[in-house]
């Protein structure tokens, strides 16, 4: 059963071919059994899984429910969820239950989705190996020697390895796209404001978005169409309606305009994933899109300013994490600047500390205009590229990450070298636009990603480009040796 798309799935769960209490059994046994090596889930939510799909057998049974009832998913740690530990992957928030759930957390349960738990990730989604979770690293499970990506790499490995049917994660930098990349299957983060921040514990709160990642367009497509749309609850969220993102996935792509900007084709990219992009790319001219050379002049800067930026927020999100009202509170504090200096110190890994070092220095007085207020400068020329771009092209496409997954622990004591696993896909956080990234051939049998950024809002049409491919070639089908 762990080997079918979400439809495949939703037909024999509506055919009785099977029940939503088996399905689920069937997944709960697999996290049981390849968990311990992969370290993908922090919390395997058993009981409540098997509870919420017997209520999803009972729908089907009526002949309703949700266009995801009684489907296994998983939620990246960084979501609240009701009754069940939020960490975060931090030793800050271990013992923190939530009390109510986020809104794509809340909006999956409304379509249907049985949730097996929440998934590793890197502290406070700062990082990009899935190495800073206070629980460990995550394995890649095409190669358990090396990294999955990160921050959402424990959702992107236990969908991988077939250890749920898909999961949400989420993308700051390019966490989402990344590890769907490293791990070989399909990510995409939405136009920022597509999907609701409320209950996603902020890190960097103008770049952070949530979205779906599946082994498949169609699966992410399924998920995106639960998952996006207005919420009050959250100021950053765009009233704008919802297309249907599934009923668009066939749509012709002769005509489409393929950007292919020269600045990530240079120094940097592994000459075998370059090649893997171009023979993807050549799929998509078979099939009737033309290509354009185009430029994106300042993209080599998005690395400086997104560490700038981000940093300055999360030194502001990360503030509230003090061990007075909840989270980690150190032993014995002497006085409340102990308890503060002490718990803070305690509950944040290195690079949690690291960055809010940084964003609390490019914030005060002095350096606020040399540093912060000139990378806001830059973001916005980051933006005009694409602008400009968007006059010529309908998509802008290239890698996702310079080279395949890297070995544990290769880069941890290398902050920058870490930093710029990332340069492809920062740009399109900067901007707040969507971007996805596509499995492609493989390279040593290890998965690569294609990036497809679109315009404002055209996520559709990144799914489309998504599904097209996936209808014509076989990269996406590849399971992990050990887990098919």
């Amino acid at each position: 059963m762990h080997d079918k798309t979400i439809a495949e799935l939703a037909a024999g769960l509506r055919e009785r071919t099977y029940s939503s209490v088996e399905l689920t059994r069937h997944f709960l046994e697999r996290i049981a059994r390849h968990n311990p090596s992969l370290n993908a889930f922090i919390t395997v939510a058993a009981e409540s899984a098997l509870s919420a799909a017997a209520q999803a057998d009972l729908a089907l049974a009526a002949g309703t429910g949700g266009p995801l009832i009684g489907i296994p998913i998983a939620h990246k740690d960084i979501f609240c969820t009701q009754g069940l530990r939020t960490s975060c992957g931090s030793r800050m928030l271990d013992n923190f239950i939530a009390p109510y759930d986020a809104t794509v957390v809340e909006r999956l349960a409304a379509a249907g989705a049985v949730v097996l738990g929440k998934t590793n990730m890197d502290e406070f989604a700062m990082g990009s190996s899935n190495e800073t979770s206070w629980y460990g690293p995550v394995k890649n499970p095409w190669d358990q020697t090396r990294v999955p990506g990160g921050s959402s790499g424990g959702s992107a490995a236990a969908v991988a390895a077939r250890l749920c049917v898909a999961a949400t994660g989420t993308d700051t930098g390019g966490s989402i796209r990344q590890p769907a990349a490293l791990c070989g299957i399909t990510g995409i983060k939405p136009t920022y404001g597509r999907c609701s921040r409320w209950g996603m514990i902020a890190f960097a709160s103008s770049l952070d978005q949530a979205g779906p990642m599946a082994s498949c367009a169609a699966d992410a497509a399924l998920l995106l169409q639960a998952m996006a749309g207005f919420d009050p609850r959250d100021s950053t969220s765009l009233d704008t309606p919802v297309p249907d993102y599934v009923a668009g996935l066939d749509g012709d792509l002769a005509g489409l305009r393929i950007g292919l900007p020269k600045e990530y084709f240079g120094a940097g990219l592994d000459g075998r994933v370059a090649a893997s992009i171009q023979a993807a790319i050549r799929e998509y001219e078979r099939q009737g899109a033309t290509v354009v050379e185009i430029s994106l002049p300042n993209s080599p800067l998005s690395v400086p300013v997104y560490y700038v930026v981000a940093p300055a927020e999360c030194s502001s999100n990360l503030a509230r994490f003090d061990g007075v009202r909840y989270g980690h509170r150190c032993e014995n504090p002497k006085d409340l600047e102990d308890l503060y200096k002490r718990s803070r110190a305690e509950g944040f890994g290195a690079e949690v500390q690291r960055r809010i070092m940084i964003g609390t220095y490019v914030l005060s007085a002095g350096y606020y205009d040399a540093y912060y207020l000139k990378a806001q400068k830059i973001r916005h020329l980051i933006a005009d590229d694409f602008r400009r771009a968007f006059e010529q092209v309908d998509v802008i496409m290239g890698p996702t990450s310079p080279t395949t997954a890297f070995p544990i622990g290769a880069k941890m004591d290398d902050p920058v070298a870490m930093y710029l696993n990332d340069i492809y896909t920062i740009a399109a956080n900067l901007a707040g636009l969507p971007g996805m990234s596509i499995p492609v051939a493989p390279v040593d049998g290890m998965p690569v990603g294609l990036q497809v950024v679109g315009n404002y809002f055209e996520e559709g049409r990144l799914l489309n480009c998504a599904y097209r491919l996936q209808q014509q070639t076989d990269w996406h089908l590849g399971v992990p040796v050990g887990f098919d």
